[in-house]
C-alpha cells in the first residue's frame, strides 16, 4: 500500500503515524491515516464515505480536522488514482 500511497502522491500531505511534524516543523498537511482510521474506523458507511473524499476533495468550510492540521481541504484525486485503489488504500487505512 505505501507504494500506492507514494505513486498516488498521498504521502505529500498524509504520514501513517500522528505526531509527525509536516513541512518546516509546521502541523501536517492532512491527518495521519492513524488517526483518520480511530476517527472513522467501525463508523457505517466509513468506507464509502472515505473513498469519496479522495477521488472527489473534501469540504474546506466542514473539516473537523481545522486546526490539527495545516492544509485547508483535500484536493480531488481521481487523476491520480483510480476508484478501485482508493477502496484497496481505504481499508488499509481503516484496518491501522
Amino acid at each position: 500500500m505505501l507504494k500506492l500511497a507514494s505513486t498516488a502522491g498521498c504521502l505529500t500531505c498524509h504520514s501513517i503515524e500522528s505526531g509527525k511534524p509536516g513541512p518546516d516543523g509546521q502541523k501536517p498537511i492532512g491527518p495521519a491515516w492513524s488517526d483518520v482510521a480511530a476517527q472513522y474506523r467501525g463508523k457505517p458507511a466509513a468506507s464509502q464515505f472515505l473513498t469519496r473524499v479522495v477521488l472527489e476533495g473534501s469540504n474546506p468550510y466542514s473539516s473537523h480536522w481545522r486546526g490539527k492540521v495545516s492544509g485547508i481541504a483535500m484536493p480531488p484525486n481521481a487523476v491520480a488514482i483510480t476508484e478501485g485503489e482508493t477502496r484497496l488504500l481505504v481499508s488499509w487505512i481503516l484496518a491501522l
